[in-house]
């Protein structure tokens, strides 16, 4: 920094104009465009928490994409084989590199990302992953990870052939864009097994979040899942550090609060949501406020009528009680009456390891099945999942046992 001498000369401008600068809004596009553009040519140490990949997937990526990569969690751990991957805000393209390895040549991978000197890096390295691994799954798209809609690339094209001059030019450029969302949606409908996300979502707009993931959750098939590394804080980020370019850009001043980003989720129509992983020590800790890298893992698929057909489950343990992300309280040992789309769910990961489902002996058929509120937490009794047995009794034999011998 230069010293003022008192002169007003250009040192003094300079500095003039760096005060009024910094005294406009922050433009948070802006600042993470030209903070992550400036990163795909230059390593930053400063964007990224350390991460353990595994290694076997490191092997066949070039040094140049592992140096670029900014993130703080590895979300490819909870991927499968033969799953549809969308992973936002894909950069140089490190994790869907590493996810087309295990997803393999039956599933696929998209990587959205809206920075053009990230998108070039991973788009150049993408025929030699292709070559060594024998395949190429991989469709690196442009667009904004809040708008999944809308496919930058082709609207790049319409404004060559039609630039905007004026505002009514602006206005046609903007029904162009709302017409593309429709007739070609950069991510379709319920087209994704698995959204992943590395060390994004904190860098977008906060009047922008809601939007985002109900992006998340439109472009995931019933059953899907969101897992989302990204970076915390455990206190309300205050005004000024909002304000600061720097810090927003380098993944600080954006930080969802550790409550709320679950909450995110919550709000989405998201259900069964986890924290799977949390960074014990900070990674900064700005004016006493600790900022952390979590992972977060949350499901689709709880939309839908409630119909009765006698089912129940029983909760495990090992609380007395636990109350889900739709309303149901469930108490230990007791047969909790549930509707259908409830007693799906819960035997499915995350809640199948933690319920003993109790079937009914006649199961109604669904279009039979009248209309139930198992949110009312009422208790299934045992005549009725056993309707429609015979009222006998059955004792044991001499050799209920076999030939073990266990009584």
């Amino acid at each position: 920094m230069t010293r003022s001498n008192g002169n007003r000369g250009s040192n003094g401008q300079a500095a003039a104009a760096a005060t009024a600068l910094a005294a406009l809004p922050l433009n948070v596009d802006t600042a993470v465009r030209d903070r992550y553009s400036a990163a795909a040519g230059a390593a930053e140490q400063a964007l990224c928490c350390p991460v353990d990949y595994d290694a076997r997937y490191l092997e066949v990526i070039p040094d140049e994409v592992i140096e670029r990569d900014y993130g703080c969690g590895d979300p490819s751990k909870h991927v499968h084989s033969g799953d549809v991957v969308l992973d936002l805000g894909s950069g140089g393209g490190k994790i869907c590199f590493i996810c087309s390895q295990i997803v393999g040549p039956q599933g696929r991978v998209i990587g959205v990302d809206c920075n053009d000197e990230m998108l070039s890096l991973a788009r150049r390295h993408q025929p030699a992953v292709a070559d060594r691994i024998g395949y190429d799954n991989i469709d690196f798209r442009k667009g904004r990870i809040q708008d999944l809609q809308l496919d930058l690339a082709q609207l790049e094209q319409h404004l060559a052939a039609h630039p905007v001059a004026d505002s009514a030019d602006w206005l046609r450029a903007h029904e162009q864009a709302h017409a593309l969302r429709k007739s070609s949606p950069l991510v379709a409908d319920q087209s994704v097994d698995v959204v992943i996300s590395n060390c994004v979502l904190n860098l977008v707009h906060e009047e922008d979040r809601r939007q985002l993931f109900a992006e998340v959750h439109r472009v995931l098939k019933r059953g899907g899942r969101a897992v989302i590394s990204d970076i915390v804080c455990d206190e309300d980020v205050p005004q000024h550090l909002k304000d600061d370019p720097k810090l927003w850009s380098g993944c600080i001043s954006g930080a969802f609060r550790e409550d709320r980003f679950l909450d995110a989720f919550a709000d989405a129509g998201f259900y069964g949501i986890e924290l799977v992983a949390r960074q014990q020590e900070p990674w900064a800790v700005v004016e006493g406020i600790e900022f952390r890298s979590v992972t977060v893992r949350a499901w689709k698929g709880k939309e839908g009528p409630c119909l009765d057909r006698r089912q129940a489950v029983i909760y495990n343990g090992p609380w007395k009680t636990v109350t889900d992300d739709d309303g149901h309280t469930l108490r230990r040992g007791e047969r909790m009456a549930v509707c259908d789309k409830t007693y799906s769910i819960y035997n499915r990961p995350p809640y199948a390891e933690h319920i003993t489902p109790v079937p009914p002996a006649e199961l109604i058929p669904l279009d039979e099945a009248p209309a139930y509120d198992c949110r009312r937490n009422a208790v299934r009794p045992p005549a009725e999942t056993k309707r429609g047995t015979d009222l006998l009794t059955q004792l044991p034999t001499d050799n209920c046992c076999g030939d073990t011998g266990c009584c």
